[in-house]
């Protein structure tokens, strides 16, 4: 089990070092897969016969000295983002029945060629749309610390794998808190990068329309090490998504005089006195490592929920249920369903998209004057941990989400770590947004409350 619990990077040493091969590690991974899967949900299709070839494969790179930085460690995807060869049903019935994938999505590819395998595809709710991993295709994701709540969504299935052994890292997608979220449930690290930091080639559905910049692909995993080594292979353009830039990916040298800003609530709804605390200990954790902390919540933030909604639904939702219904998908989760009611009261007509588009002009005008101030934001993932299945939803629940939905409103990048547990057992993460480009700051900030925390499991 030891092994299942090291970072892929660590993985990768143990590999170049001849500890353990190739075909090992992932066979020992897919045991574990078989181990929890039955209980979890997590993995909608294990990929064994392609990663035991290509494992074999690294297993001779490695005996030629010529390992790649991941050579022969195994990786997971969320079941939006394309795998060659494998059906990406983004979980809704209209993309079941779909052709396999000829080809992998731009970040798959780029892991591959860094050497490391995908092993197992993982679940999400129906077409995306909501805080829970739930669909009509392969049912609910468990919560690994307890079976009766939610590991969170979208790419809820990825982070329950991760965080159960099954899997190191892999990759996720955010809209609204869709990677960040399930981090926090289920007590592992997440990256919401840059808008623009990463190519979304090969996502399901695909970029485009006004919410374009609202989301991002970013990595998961049990180990910040492994975003901060995963980013260094996923950052650049691909010539394909016009939306990606060739702004490199760097980390600050030292924590020592970074201003961090923090707050336990942000003025939408409130957190609970868990998450408070796991807040105020990584405050503490970021002074203690020489940091300036403070507390302050910028005046823009009780804004977010509203203003995410509103940039979400300004069609009432006609443009997802047309979109559905283009693909096919004539019946959708409750969840979706869920989702689409309540986009459906933020319609607006055209002279009110335009008053929309310069509302979110001057929040992110307003967030990023605040730099002046601070260097980073710490706060809150959720106001809450791990809720039970079906209640994400409920409308004491839903702006409790409001946390994460900031980050994509600004574009910034947003980390996840633990920093907390609750009475009932549940991990608690806290989130940690920089500046624009400043990925590896907000990196840099989680391993430093990493390195502070330690949690049983």
């Amino acid at each position: 089990m030891k092994v299942l619990e090291s970072s892929g990077s660590a993985q990768a040493a143990m590999l170049r070092r001849g500890e353990i091969s190739s075909l090992e590690l992932v066979e020992t991974h897919l045991a574990r897969i078989g181990q929890v899967n039955p209980g979890l949900n997590a993995v909608v299709e294990v990929l064994r016969d392609s990663a035991l070839a290509a494992a074999r494969e690294s297993d001779l790179r490695l005996a030629r000295g010529e390992a790649r930085p991941f050579e022969g460690v195994p990786f997971s995807v969320k079941d939006s983002i394309e795998v060659r060869g494998t059906v990406c049903s983004a979980g809704t019935l209209g993309y079941r029945n779909n052709p396999p994938s000829q080809r992998d999505a731009t970040l798959v590819a780029r892991l591959r060629d860094a050497g490391a395998i995908p092993i197992a595809r993982t679940n999400l709710p129906d077409l995306l749309f909501a805080f829970e991993s739930d669909n009509l295709i392969y049912g609910r994701t468990n919560n690994p610390f307890d079976p009766t709540r939610t590991s969170g969504g979208s790419s809820g299935g990825e982070a329950a794998l991760i965080a159960a052994g099954g899997s190191p890292f892999g990759l996720g997608s955010d809209a609204a808190g869709s990677v960040r979220l399930p981090a926090h449930y289920c007590g592992i690290a997440a990256l919401k990068p840059t808008s623009g930091r990463l190519p979304r080639t090969g996502h399901v559905p695909p970029a485009g329309g006004w919410i374009e910049s609202l989301w991002q692909i970013g990595p998961m995993g049990r180990h910040v090490e492994d975003l901060e080594a995963m980013m260094e292979i996923l950052s650049g353009p691909d010539g394909e998504d016009r939306t990606a830039l060739p702004v490199p990916f760097a980390k600050p040298t030292q924590i020592r005089g970074i201003r961090v800003a923090y707050f336990t609530d942000n003025g939408i709804l409130a957190s609970d006195r868990a998450t408070q605390a796991a807040v105020l200990h990584a405050a503490k954790a970021l002074e203690n490592a020489g940091a300036i902390v403070g507390e302050y919540r910028p005046p823009a933030v009780d804004r977010s929920y509203d203003l995410e909604m509103r940039f979400l639904g300004p069609d009432g939702g006609d443009g997802l249920w047309a979109f559905l219904k283009s693909i096919g998908s004539d019946r959708t989760h409750p969840l979706l369903g869920g989702w689409l009611e309540k986009l459906a009261q933020y319609r607006v007509d055209v002279a009110g998209f335009g008053a929309l588009w310069s509302e979110l002009d001057l929040f992110r005008s307003e967030m990023y004057a605040g730099l002046k101030r601070f260097d980073a934001l710490l706060s809150p993932v959720a106001a809450f941990p791990a809720v039970p299945h079906g209640s994400s939803i409920r409308e004491d629940i839903f702006p409790g989400y409001s946390y994460t939905m900031t980050h994509n409103l600004t574009g910034w990048p947003a980390a996840v770590v633990r920093a907390g547990t609750s009475p009932e057992g549940l991990p608690i993460g806290v989130q940690i947004a920089a500046g624009p480009w400043q990925d590896g700051m907000a990196l840099a900030l989680a391993a430093a409350i990493e390195r502070a925390s330690t949690f049983p499991g």
